[in-house]
């Protein structure tokens, strides 16, 4: 017996990155279909990476965030829409009224602090580290919550399978 694993030919950390990124397509949809509206105190952090294939932002917010970005959609967001491949949203930056186009394959983290729920993925684009920002800003009501939840990690998935070269 060996003790090196060998290389899949079935790549699984693809597979369940994508199935998990559906998990947020899932309750993003379920928040259309609810009439955008959140129950209770859900609201959501969404990190995602500005530079990744398919993000459309605009010019001010990319250029303030370079690498990666995190909104908040709790209290102030319109026109949410969810398909197979990613979701747009509506959201204020500094009183400035912002489309957002974002695909599923762009999200680093998602998380719900309500309920103490997140999932954090892999970085589809080409190994970027990231750079230090501020935080987006987007007109929240309170001040962004740890994105990893409880100091335990309860109830936070984390998928990172060790790429072999």
């Amino acid at each position: 017996m060996s003790d090196e694993t060998p290389d899949s030919l079935i790549p699984y950390d693809d597979i369940v990155q994508e199935a998990l990124r559906a998990v947020v397509g899932r309750v993003l949809g379920q928040i259309v279909d609810n009439g955008s509206e959140l129950p209770g105190n859900h609201h959501f952090y969404i990190t995602f990476k500005t530079g990744a294939p398919g993000v459309d932002i605009p010019k001010a917010l990319r250029e303030r965030f370079p690498d990666e970005m995190t909104i908040v959609l709790q209290n102030k967001f319109w026109d949410l829409e969810v398909d197979e491949e990613g979701f747009s949203v509506g959201l204020s930056f500094n009183a400035v009224p912002s489309k957002l186009d974002i695909p599923y394959s762009a999200i680093t983290a998602f998380v719900d602090p309500a309920v103490d729920f997140g999932l954090q993925f892999q970085a589809t684009v080409a190994d970027m580290a990231p750079e230090p920002h501020e935080d987006a800003e987007n007109d929240k009501a309170e001040e962004r919550a740890a994105i990893v939840g409880s100091e335990d990690g309860s109830n936070v998935v984390t998928v990172d399978f060790g790429k072999k070269n």
